[in-house]
C-alpha cells in the first residue's frame, strides 16, 4: 500500500558498473519528479491577474434583417450567399417602379381561375363535388367586386362635382 521507491536496486548476476561522479556535465541526469505536486500559495495567485474580471465592452450590434436574409439563403440554397448592396438597391427600385396590382383586377383573375378549375373538374367527372364550393367562392368575389365598384363610382362622382359646379345635376341626368 506504500508508494513505490524512487530508486530501484538492480539485482543481476553481473557486477555493478562504476558510479559516475555527480558533477560530470557530459552525463544527462534523468529528471526527478517529486511525489508532492507543486501548488502555489493563495497570496501568489491573488497577486496575479487570475482573480480580476474583464470589463464588459459592448460590441457593434448586428443587423437582424440581414441575418434573417442570410439564414433564408442558407436554408434555401445550402450556401451562404454574399450579396452586395448594389443588387439590393436595384431590387428595391424595381419594387417601387412596379405598381401594386389593382384589387379589382386580382378578383377578376381569381374568378377566372375558379371557372377554369370547375371546368377541369367537370371534364374529369368531379364537377358535382366541387360545384357548390367554387360557385360560393365566385359569388363572394363578385360581391367584393361590387363593393369596390361602388366605391370607385362614388369617388368619380366626387371628382366630377368638384371640377364642375353643375356636374352633379349633369351626372344624375337632371
Amino acid at each position: 500500500g506504500d508508494t513505490l521507491p524512487l530508486q530501484c536496486h538492480l539485482t543481476s548476476s553481473k557486477e555493478p558498473a562504476p558510479a559516475v561522479p555527480a558533477f560530470s556535465p557530459a552525463v544527462c541526469r534523468p529528471i526527478r519528479l517529486s511525489a508532492k505536486p507543486h501548488l502555489r500559495p493563495a497570496k501568489v495567485c491573488q497577486a496575479g491577474d487570475a482573480y480580476t474580471r474583464e470589463k464588459f465592452r459592448p460590441q457593434a450590434r448586428r443587423d437582424l434583417e440581414k441575418e434573417k436574409q442570410r439564414l433564408q439563403n442558407i436554408l434555401a440554397t445550402g450556401k451562404d450567399v454574399v450579396e452586395c448592396n448594389v443588387k439590393q438597391t436595384l431590387v428595391q427600385t424595381k419594387k417601387e417602379e412596379i405598381p401594386e396590382p389593382d384589387r379589382f383586377e386580382e378578383l377578376v383573375n381569381e374568378v377566372q381561375e375558379r371557372k377554369e378549375f370547375l371546368a377541369e373538374m367537370e371534364a374529369l367527372g368531379q364537377g358535382k363535388k366541387y360545384q357548390s364550393i367554387v360557385l360560393t367562392e365566385i359569388s363572394q368575389k363578385m360581391r367584393e367586386m361590387e363593393i369596390i365598384d361602388k366605391k370607385r363610382s362614388e369617388e368619380m362622382r366626387e371628382i366630377i362635382t368638384k371640377d364642375f359646379p353643375g356636374g352633379k345635376s349633369f351626372f344624375l341626368g337632371r
